[in-house]
């Protein structure tokens, strides 16, 4: 991945990283090739991407993201985020994935745990003001009057607790927001909804008792992932005063595929009181004979506000996350470019806030004032 420096980028006095200026409005339009009122409406508005995984590569080969990127495999699977690319496209919270490596032995899996969230926070620390934690809504609005981009620390694959006998409790301060109960693979919480699951279904016990500890603990149940068996073994067990939440998937009702949600999948999420971010992984997203752009997104977000209405929907990138979206997608200045499509369907400045981001704060109340 080649990492371009750009005039303005350095350190300060202390160390910490110091950032260029946003690009321009009309210049980010012009090179987006959209309406610079998409771009200001962006930026105005709270702009939240459910899933990021742009942990993976800082872990995996040291990839910096601070600096801006472009790169060969031209936003394929990884290097679609960096900081000055995110902020250029307004995003202003995310929830971080840490993700779980399943081939480690649970004791393995949670020292890895342990210092994956030190290198997260030292991360943010150095990252001269431009992000911060949040642990609840009213910190989130704190981070967000100084201007920092809001990081919501998150785990996906809850099997990176198996070894911790209290839960999500193991990671301290209340600094996880959200776990993603199963990832890929089966796990001893339950099934996949992946083709991996070769043939077995539900949650287990174990996996019932992580849903009632990340119930205490305030914790997001992240639905993301599951088969469907376990999906409503966890809304039944699932305190029903908390939000469920669905952080990165597709619908069924545009594209059936097995990582998709059901309408009576979708129904039981807004009955909660809780949001389904669409993510960006064109396979999931796209039916045959269906253009490949970022219109797709928009399509399954006005399913789910057709089945479920317009407080349920919101964005689940999987930037990151190995995934392939569409082209016109692949970097994170590129958000701009959904609101470019919300407007061409003719969406009200109230929708369009809502599934960029107040939707989630709602719920992110509900869980954590």
């Amino acid at each position: 991945m080649e990492s371009i420096s750009l005039s303005g980028w350095g350190t300060g006095s202390s160390g910490a990283v110091t950032l260029p200026d946003l690009l321009p409005v009309s210049e980010l339009a012009s090179r987006l090739g959209i309406p610079a009122e998409a771009v200001e409406l962006c930026r105005s508005a709270e702009l939240i991407d459910l899933h990021l995984d742009s942990f993976i590569p800082v872990r995996l080969w040291g990839y910096d993201l601070f600096a801006r990127h472009s790169g060969l495999l031209g936003g394929r699977f990884f290097g679609q985020l960096d900081v000055p690319r995110m902020l250029d496209g307004g995003l202003d919270g995310g929830m971080w994935s840490i993700t779980t490596n399943p081939t480690r032995g649970a004791k393995g899996r949670l020292a890895v745990l342990a210092r994956n969230v030190a290198r997260l926070r030292a991360l943010v620390s150095g990252s001269g003001g431009r992000l911060a934690i949040a642990r609840t809504r009213g910190e989130y609005d704190a981070v967000r009057r100084t201007g920092a981009h809001a990081v919501l620390v998150a785990i996906q694959g809850g099997n990176a607790l198996e070894a911790a006998p209290e839960g999500p409790a193991f990671v301290p301060d209340d600094l996880l927001t959200r776990v993603t109960v199963v990832h890929l693979s089966n796990s001893i919480y339950g099934a996949t909804s992946s083709p991996a699951s070769r043939g077995k279904h539900g949650l287990t016990e174990r996996g019932r008792e992580l849903v009632r500890q990340l119930d205490q603990a305030r914790v997001f149940v992240d639905l993301a992932h599951i088969d469907r068996q376990g999906f409503w073994d966890a809304v039944k067990v699932h305190d029903r005063s908390r939000p469920l939440i669905v952080t990165h998937t597709g619908v069924c009702g545009v594209h059936e595929h097995w990582r998709n949600l059901d309408d009576a999948q979708v129904k039981a999420v807004a009955d909660s009181g809780g949001t389904i971010g669409v993510m960006f992984q064109r396979s999931f997203l796209q039916p045959k004979g269906r253009a490949n752009d970022g219109r797709l997104v928009i399509d399954h977000l006005e399913h789910i506000i057709q089945i479920a209405g317009e407080d349920c929907a919101s964005i689940g990138s999987d930037y990151d996350g190995a995934i392939v979206p569409p082209p016109d997608l692949r970097s994170a200045d590129a958000y701009p470019r959904l609101v470019a499509y919300m407007l061409e369907r003719g969406w009200s400045d109230v929708r369009i806030r809502k599934v960029l981001g107040d939707n989630f704060l709602r719920a992110f109340a509900l869980l954590r004032p």
